[in-house]
């Protein structure tokens, strides 16, 4: 994000550009280049035959689905999903715009769509026209539809069905409604599954060496497509209950992951968050989860954040802190300072899905249409496998807990604390209510505990359930399209969509506004389709 960020992205384009200018003179001289091929080049037929050009598209896809590239995850997941779910804000004192105040300049908002979807298709594209192998076309789909489906909950209407049917291999496509791209993906990932388990028996060496999240083991694979289904299934409760409940089932029943041995994580060689949080200091922990976790004494929270200093009654102390999300940081350097950070190493993995989200969507499911008795159990469940993913103790008693609640945020600089908690919610399963309303704030809460930091997914889940309750951001710069209470409801299409794809784009906006509750036209404040709970 810096001047010297910038000055290597503008290298890395320009790089690109000469590669692109190189392979199209290579495409005019005939057979120029097989005259004057290397004897000891590796040819395309001997790259075909070990996988390598469909093995390093499909790690092209699986980088795009919790992006590893630094400046694509800053963007999607630290300045957009972060700050929006209550878990990161920004600490740089020199962004006078941004997405958490809700006026984020042109070239921040061209990330999240624009950069996300021309990543993703040639990479795609390649996979499917590359080769006839049902599960490579399988796994590509698996991947492309968890990119898209973060794209269409953050936007709503999205180019997806048009952009793979157009031969010219145009992005200036017609945009799907969201209830259609919904729709499609569903039947290409009923498809996707189907080919996975007609392949679980294919040895994991063949996409293994190019597998950075199951080393090639199918049936991981399939337990993850089955756990996305599920995800997706849940997304729908307020708009498509019976489509909701029904995808559910049966993704429940084509199995899902049940264990942190299954947990879908991408490794890499060098986890580059770390230069987002570790070296460039651009983000720190948000005050929201870091006050349900103090209220809560969260054993957790040793594992996640990093202690800072903290006073109380005159005391010095060690302890844990976020920053207020939508305030104008006053001194970067304060700021990283006062606050918690996350703790990430260059080893890690990054994160896509976990045993206690797909358990906690499990509990979900039963409390709406199953038995209160297995929702219970579901929950507490869950909450084991957070404890043992991150290595905490203390799980049981946790549990039990039926007296502590969200902690009211004390600002360690003194300007942005607030009286009130969030929330009064407690931890331990309530037998006695009589509504869905009092476990299901428990079940999204620790769910959103869970899964930090996945930001984009919790900020979809605080959008479609209202829980966990969020502070209002300090200060609102959208001109009144964004109510501080309720948040942002989804991001405004970027510029480019404005000027290259115009037409489309404004059929796509009336789609929205069609589709909507509150159709208020390209801005923050609109809901998407699948946003309908009367909060």
């Amino acid at each position: 994000m810096n001047s010297k960020t910038m000055k290597t992205t503008k290298h890395n384009v320009q790089r690109l550009l000469l590669a692109v200018v190189l392979l199209g003179m290579a495409a005019c001289t005939g057979d120029f280049a097989d005259i004057n091929r290397n004897p000891n080049e590796v040819t395309d037929e001997q790259l075909q035959a070990n996988n390598y050009k469909i093995g390093t598209n499909l790690k092209t896809l699986q980088g795009l689905v919790v992006p590893t590239q630094e400046h694509m995850y800053q963007f999607l997941e630290s300045l957009v999903g972060g700050p929006y779910a209550g878990y990161i804000g920004a600490t740089v004192d020199t962004w006078q715009n941004k997405f958490e105040t809700f006026n984020a300049s042109a070239d921040w908002r061209k990330w999240p769509f624009v950069n996300v979807i021309s990543e993703t298709y040639p990479a795609y594209r390649a996979i499917i026209n590359g080769t006839d192998d049902v599960t490579a076309h399988a796994l590509a789909a698996v991947c492309r539809i968890a990119i898209m489906q973060r794209v269409t909950d953050s936007y709503g209407p999205i180019p997806y069905t048009q952009i793979m049917a157009d031969k010219t291999e145009s992005l200036e496509v017609a945009y799907d409604t969201q209830q259609e791209a919904y729709a499609a993906m569903f039947e290409e990932l009923d498809a996707a599954i189907a080919s996975l388990e007609d392949n679980l028996t294919l040895p994991s060496d063949a996409f293994g060496r190019y597998d950075g999240v199951y080393a090639g083991n199918i049936a991981q694979w399939l337990k993850f497509a089955n756990s996305l289904k599920l995800r997706m299934a849940m997304r729908l409760t307020y708009v498509d209950e019976e489509t909701a409940r029904t995808k559910a089932a049966e993704a429940i029943a084509g199995g899902v992951i049940t264990s942190n041995a299954d947990n879908a994580r991408m490794q890499t060689s060098d986890n580059r968050m770390t230069l987002i949080y570790n070296d460039w200091g651009d983000h720190r922990v948000g005050a929201d989860i870091i006050s349900y976790m103090n209220g809560y004494n969260d054993p957790r929270r040793e594992k996640m954040f990093t202690t800072v200093r903290l006073v109380e009654n005159g005391q010095e102390t060690q302890g844990y802190a976020g920053i207020r999300i939508g305030i104008s940081v006053s001194s970067k350097a304060t700021a990283v300072s006062s606050y918690s950070n996350l703790l990430i190493t260059g080893s890690d993995p990054y994160l896509w899905m976990n045993a206690a989200e797909v358990t906690f969507l499990r509990a979900e499911y039963e409390l709406r249409w199953g038995s209160a008795a297995e929702a219970k159990t579901l929950y507490e469940d869950a909450i084991r496998l957070s404890f043992e993913e991150r290595g905490a103790s203390g799980a049981d008693a946790y549990i039990a807990d039926a007296t502590h609640t969200p902690a009211a945020y004390v600002d360690p600089i003194g300007k942005y604390s607030v009286s009130t908690p969030q929330s009064s919610v407690t931890i331990a399963w309530d037998d006695k209510a009589t509504d869905i309303e009092t476990n299901l704030e428990k079940i999204i809460t620790q769910k959103w505990i869970a899964i930090f930091p996945l930001g984009t997914e919790a900020w979809a889940e605080h959008r479609r359930t209202g829980y966990p309750r969020l502070l209002p951001v300090v200060e609102n710069a959208s001109g009144g399209t964004v109510d501080s209470s309720l948040g942002a409801r989804r991001l405004p299409y970027p510029v480019e969509e404005y000027t290259e794809n115009p037409t489309n784009l404004q059929a796509a906006i009336a789609d929205l506004n069609s589709e909507s509750v509150n159709g208020a036209g390209d801005t923050q404040g609109t809901r998407v389709w699948w946003d309908r709970k009367n909060l």
